[in-house]
């Protein structure tokens, strides 16, 4: 691979302009190669603003075209046939797999574990890297804090809570459960502070719409801890925070969008003076540095799938890594009692 990683990106929507392109275009080792979307103004615009030669409105035209080592395919994981016109985003990631390019795609990693099957036996097939952009688990202050209890030991107990109002909002895409779409992100963290779920005892209801849109959990990993789920999307606003629990220290990460100063963790030692907790503030870890996809974990995700990339390590958030978080999701959702 030559020392500049060459990314095509498909998609130039408001999610992948605000946190990966600005992401990749700081790094001096990665070249912004090429970008294709079926939105002209977003071509130039996207195109002009970071100084992308290669544009196109199909996606094969830009593999066939351009020499790449990466692909970025930001788009929605939508079900076969909600547009009658639009290819699905497993195949169009199974393609630049087979043509042997790694792929970053954002969550959730299709609209089904199958889907997800699928991508990541591509990936093992052709041997390229598959990341997928579980960005808390790389938010500087929740990684920072999950380190610190996890030097008093094995994490006990943890908590996942993730509330929104969508009320008057249909489900995604028409037909994808919420808990899919966007509880994954909690799901996944849980994963990421407890291990392997063995045994799930699960709620899920729905308040004020006719779709399921509260999603709550008990779990015992296999590790031995002893995970919450907490989610309820008619609430009045979005709350995101964690718990981790280990002996003789707690800790609690509140995960605000903004502003960056309230995005803290609360750590309580037992060999500090009694109810003396100290704050770990996510803006001391990136430099006071206020920008969202430095914030709030993209930045550093970003690094960490180039990384991968020149150094031939297989991403934590891999394709087959993300099997295992919508078994989760899904084992969640079938485990339902009452």
């Amino acid at each position: 691979m030559c020392d500049r990683v060459r990314v095509g990106f498909i998609g130039a929507g408001r999610h992948a302009t605000r946190v990966h392109y600005p992401s990749l275009a700081s790094f001096p080792d990665v070249e912004l190669k090429a970008i294709c979307d079926l939105n002209e103004e977003r071509l130039r615009s996207i195109g002009d603003l970071y100084g992308i030669e290669y544009r196109f409105k199909r996606y094969r035209d830009m593999l066939d075209t351009v020499s790449l080592d990466a692909v970025y395919v930001v788009m929605s994981p939508i079900p076969v046939g909600f547009y009658a016109d639009a290819e699905p985003m497993t195949s169009i990631v199974i393609e630049c797999l087979k043509r042997g390019l790694s792929v970053f795609i954002e969550k959730p990693p299709g609209v089904s574990s199958s889907e997800t099957r699928m991508m990541a036996k591509a990936a093992r097939k052709y041997g390229c890297k598959g990341m997928v952009g579980f960005n808390r688990r790389f938010i500087p202050v929740f990684r920072k804090a999950k380190s610190i209890v996890e030097e008093y030991g094995k994490i006990t107990h943890c908590l996942a809570v993730f509330h929104k109002n969508a009320l008057n909002e249909p489900q995604p895409w028409g037909s994808v459960s919420y808990l899919v779409a966007d509880v994954i992100h909690a799901v996944d963290a849980l994963r990421f502070m407890g291990g392997e779920p063995v045994k799930v005892s699960s709620y899920v209801s729905k308040f004020y719409v006719d779709y399921p849109n509260s999603f709550n959990a008990l779990i015992v990993f296999d590790s031995g801890c002893v995970g919450h789920l907490y989610s309820n999307y008619s609430s009045g606003g979005r709350i995101h925070y964690f718990e981790m629990h280990s002996k003789g220290i707690w800790a609690m990460v509140d995960l605000p969008l903004d502003p960056p100063e309230k995005q803290v963790a609360y750590i309580l030692r037992e060999d500090k003076p009694y109810g003396e907790i100290e704050i770990l503030r996510n803006l001391d870890l990136v430099g006071g540095i206020r920008d969202f996809h430095i914030t709030y974990g993209f930045l550093q995700e970003n690094r960490y799938f180039i990384d991968c990339i020149k150094n031939d390590v297989e991403p934590e958030t891999s394709f087959d890594d993300a099997v295992k978080t919508m078994e989760f999701v899904e084992l969640i959702a079938s485990s339902t009692i009452g």
